[in-house]
């Protein structure tokens, strides 16, 4: 059996820039276990998986995420290379609509801008009194302040030079499973001034060991940061050694995150069916 495969740099206007995402699209749900090993045979931050369905009358497609260890309930990144694709493959689209078990419907838009937008579920973090051990040995910098949603710990620092150089233990950070992550400061400096915030973002628990730019993990932060900076438009920075910017719009229990893509391989893969 031959699927077209597309892997897309999202987040980024640069090829070898932002972060990479295969895309497959299928008529019917291909196994569990094959999905999971053409992710791991990929070896990308995710491969996301789509299925038209045409019922009622409404073109949904059903999305589900795989990185190269596991299925992930939400992926920000791939859902924007994911709607690239289907732009791309279909110019005269309006809006695309996703659909997934963990956040439900979400429809997609090309901007005036020529930017693709999200419309995502506000996940907010909750502040942490009791900061995890695990925490607190896997980052090599205190954190000045933590907070924790469904995906992940928010880290608080006072400076981006901490988010750039804090280091992290794995196999500390493991013992927090299933929960990743995020080192975050307002950006301050001249380097960062076109940012609210910056950000970096570890996983080893689910993916890999920094994920270069992380889409879903904005829908904590954007509304984490508007209440700090008493503004509902930001524009983030991931600084990972690829980078990537997104445009956030907290709406009340949602969050708009935008931002470019751009096409880096289509092919073919071969496997049993």
């Amino acid at each position: 059996m031959q699927l077209e495969i597309n892997v897309i740099d999202a987040f980024t206007d640069t090829v070898f820039k932002g972060n990479s995402a295969a895309v497959i699209i299928t008529d019917s749900w291909l196994a569990d276990d094959l999905m999971q090993s053409i992710a791991f045979e990929n070896n990308l931050s995710e491969t996301a998986f789509l299925v038209l369905d045409e019922s009622d009358g409404k073109d949904i497609y059903h999305i589900r995420w795989f990185s190269p260890l596991t299925e992930i309930a939400f992926c920000g990144h791939a859902t924007l290379a994911s709607a690239f694709v289907l732009f791309k493959k279909n110019p005269n689209l309006a809006f695309i609509k996703f659909s997934a078990d963990a956040v439900g419907i979400l429809t997609i838009v090309q901007t005036d801008a020529g930017k693709i937008q999200m419309d995502f579920p506000n996940t907010k973090p909750e502040k942490v009194d009791n900061i995890p051990d695990s925490l607190l040995a896997g980052v090599s910098i205190a954190p000045v302040e933590v907070y924790k949603n469904t995906q992940a710990y928010f880290v608080i620092y006072n400076s981006e030079s901490d988010v750039l150089n804090v280091e992290r233990d794995n196999e500390q950070l493991k013992q927090l499973a299933p929960l990743d992550v995020v080192v975050t400061c307002q950006a301050k400096s001249a380097e960062f001034k076109d940012y609210d915030f910056v950000s970096r973002y570890f996983w080893p628990a689910n993916g890999g060991d920094e994920d270069p730019v992380t889409g879903s993990v904005h829908t904590g932060l954007a509304p984490l940061w508007a209440e700090r900076l008493n503004k509902n438009e930001l524009v983030a920075y991931q600084a990972s050694n690829r980078g990537g910017v997104l445009d956030c719009v907290v709406a009340k229990d949602r969050v708009l995150v935008s931002g470019n893509a751009v096409q880096y391989l289509t092919g073919f893969i071969t496997v049993e069916e």
